[in-house]
């Protein structure tokens, strides 16, 4: 019984050290989602509609995820789809002109 008290202590301790750092993640992850909306609002990016329907001829399949990432100070849309074959599809598109940068196929 004293052993499972102390577990509990400690995995309760490590939380409470953890709390400041968990709100900074929210905020990081707020300030990209605003940072994200501005360019698409000023035409900086493309609507993710636009790039898959762009997309949807060249590369049929299930979409299983979509996310917009910065990188390199390069707006890039990562979507992984399911193809009939079950192989997985990741294609990074560039977020301005749906332009394919990378094909993979796992």
């Amino acid at each position: 019984m004293k052993n499972k008290f102390k577990y509990w202590i400690v995995h309760l301790a490590f939380l409470l050290m953890m709390a400041p750092f968990a709100s900074g993640f929210v905020m990081a992850s707020s300030n990209d989602h605003d940072l994200a909306r501005a360019a698409l609002a000023s035409g900086e990016i493309l609507p993710l509609s636009t790039i898959l329907t762009r997309l949807e001829k060249d590369y049929p399949g299930q979409i299983v995820e979509a996310e917009l990432e910065r990188e390199k100070g390069r707006w890039m849309y990562e979507i992984k789809l399911l193809q009939k074959d079950g192989l997985r599809q990741k294609l990074k598109v560039d977020a301005k002109n749906a332009d394919v940068i990378s094909d993979k196929r796992k």
